[in-house]
């Protein structure tokens, strides 16, 4: 599969994430958002451990690689998201919180574009316009 038909799949599989997080950490009775946090990306930690020992790699390998750093500081940029989105999700409805949350969609592009020296064209600012339009229609 390529990057598309990937992307089509992460789509499809996360947009189910916030509804059910929404459910199950609102009403009566419902689960602490940290604690659905913690079983959900517990889940993600063992299905990712089954795919990288499933195709072979050595994580060792790559813990002090020169790009590690990045991920590290990513991995604690994504606990922050994350919780923070969960806690979101538990104080207030999925129909505002994501769309606040799906700005990172923006703001993952134009840090692309601005930093990543990825091109720059008119469709991708009508894009990004869209995006944004879009994401202040459905927040207010």
């Amino acid at each position: 599969m390529g990057y598309l038909q990937w992307a089509l799949v992460a789509l499809v599989a996360y947009s189910a994430v916030a509804p059910l997080v929404g459910f199950a950490t609102t009403g009566d009775p419902k689960i602490p958002s940290f604690v659905a946090a913690l079983i959900t990306n517990g889940l993600l930690l063992v299905a990712t451990i089954g795919v990288v020992l499933y195709e072979g790699h050595s994580v060792t390998t790559y813990l002090s690689h020169p790009k590690a750093p990045y991920l590290y500081l990513a991995g604690l940029f994504l606990a922050v998201g994350i919780l923070a989105y969960y806690r979101a999700l538990s104080l207030g409805p999925v129909s505002a919180v994501v769309p606040i949350f799906g700005t990172f969609l923006v703001v993952s592009s134009v840090v692309g574009i601005v930093f990543l020296s990825e091109s720059l064209t008119l469709r991708k600012v009508a894009g990004i316009a869209c995006a944004m339009l879009g994401i202040y229609l459905v927040s207010v």
